[in-house]
C-alpha cells in the first residue's frame, strides 16, 4: 500500500494516550479473547478496540458470540472490521517479495494483500452489512496483518470508514476525496509473533526495545492477538508494558477516539509536508 499522507504532531500539552487493540476476534477465538480481556481488566478498566472478523476462516457467527460483542460494546469497547474471512484467497504469490509478505510475514492471512478493487469492495460491503444487521456502529477498518494491496487501498478510500491503520501509523480517512492526502499519526505497534519459539524470543526483545522508544511519544499502541494468552512469557511481557503505560498516567482511548483526536489536530494545524507511507 502506498498513499500520500500528512504527518500530524499532537500538541505537547495534550495528555499522552494509549490504545489496546485485540485482533482476530471471532467465535473460534472468543474463549482466548475473554481470557486476555480478563487479564487486562485486572490492570485497569480500559476501553478496547476489538477487531472483528465476521466469517473467520470461512466459519459463520454464533448467537453466543453476537451476545458477547453486544455486551462488550455496551461496556464501552469499540468494534472495528478486520476483514471478512481473515484468509488470503488470492492467486499464489508472485516473486520472493510477495511470498515473504503473504507467506512468511503472515501465514496466509493477508486477506486484502493481493485482491483487486472489485473484490475488496465486495468484502468490505459484506462486512459493513454484517455490522448493520446487528445495529453496531462501525467506523474503523484494519486489514488482517495490516496488508493492503493497491486495489484494496483504492476500494477502501471509497468506503465510509473513518480510519485505518498500518503497522506504524493511524490514518484518518476522508470520505469523498479518494486522492487527497490523509492525516497520519506515527506510532509503532507493540505486537508479538507467537507462531514459533524463535519468533516469540525475538518478539520479546524487539518489543522491549520498541516500548522504550515509544514511551517518549504522545501515543502508545498495544496490538494483542488471542494466541498471546497461550504463551505466558509473551502475555506477561505485554501486560507489564500496558500496566506501566497506565501507571504513567496515559489516557486509554479506542482507535476511533484516537482518530478523532488526530482529525481535530489536523483540522486545526492545516497542511504540512506529505511524505509517503508504506
Amino acid at each position: 500500500m502506498n498513499t500520500d499522507s500528512t504527518w500530524v504532531t499532537l500538541p505537547a500539552h495534550e495528555r499522552a494516550a494509549l490504545s489496546i487493540t485485540l485482533h482476530d476476534v471471532a467465535p473460534a477465538t472468543q474463549a482466548r479473547c475473554e481470557q486476555l480481556i480478563r487479564r487486562i481488566e485486572r490492570i485497569a478498566p480500559v476501553p478496547l478496540t476489538l477487531l472483528v472478523v465476521p466469517r473467520y476462516q470461512g466459519q459463520p457467527t454464533t448467537p453466543v458470540f453476537d451476545h458477547w460483542l453486544d455486551a462488550r460494546l455496551h461496556w464501552g469497547d469499540e468494534l472495528a472490521l478486520h476483514g471478512l474471512t481473515h484468509r488470503d484467497e488470492a492467486p499464489p504469490p508472485r516473486g520472493w517479495i510477495d511470498h515473504m509478505r503473504r507467506r512468511w510475514y503472515t501465514a496466509g492471512e493477508g486477506e486484502f494483500a493481493a485482491i483487486d478493487a472489485s473484490e475488496a469492495t465486495r468484502r468490505l460491503n459484506a462486512g459493513r452489512r454484517w455490522f448493520a444487521r446487528r445495529g453496531w456502529p462501525l467506523r474503523g477498518f484494519v486489514a488482517p496483518a495490516w496488508l493492503l494491496g493497491d486495489g484494496a487501498w483504492r476500494a477502501l478510500r471509497r468506503q465510509p470508514f473513518h480510519y485505518t491503520c498500518t503497522r506504524t501509523a493511524l490514518l484518518a480517512l476522508t470520505r469523498g476525496t479518494p486522492d487527497a492526502p490523509l492525516p497520519a499519526l506515527h506510532a509503532r505497534s507493540i505486537v508479538y509473533s507467537t507462531r514459533a519459539r524463535w519468533r516469540r524470543a525475538m518478539s520479546l526483545q524487539w518489543n522491549a526495545m520498541v516500548a522504550r522508544g515509544e514511551r517518549r511519544q504522545p501515543w502508545m499502541r498495544f496490538e494483542l492477538h488471542p494466541s498471546d494468552v497461550e504463551h505466558p512469557a509473551v502475555c506477561s511481557a505485554a501486560l507489564n508494558l500496558i500496566a506501566r503505560a497506565v501507571n504513567e498516567g496515559r489516557q486509554p482511548l479506542t482507535l476511533d477516539q484516537m482518530a478523532e483526536r488526530l482529525r481535530a489536530e489536523a483540522d486545526s494545524a492545516g497542511p504540512r509536508a506529505q511524505p509517503r507511507l508504506s
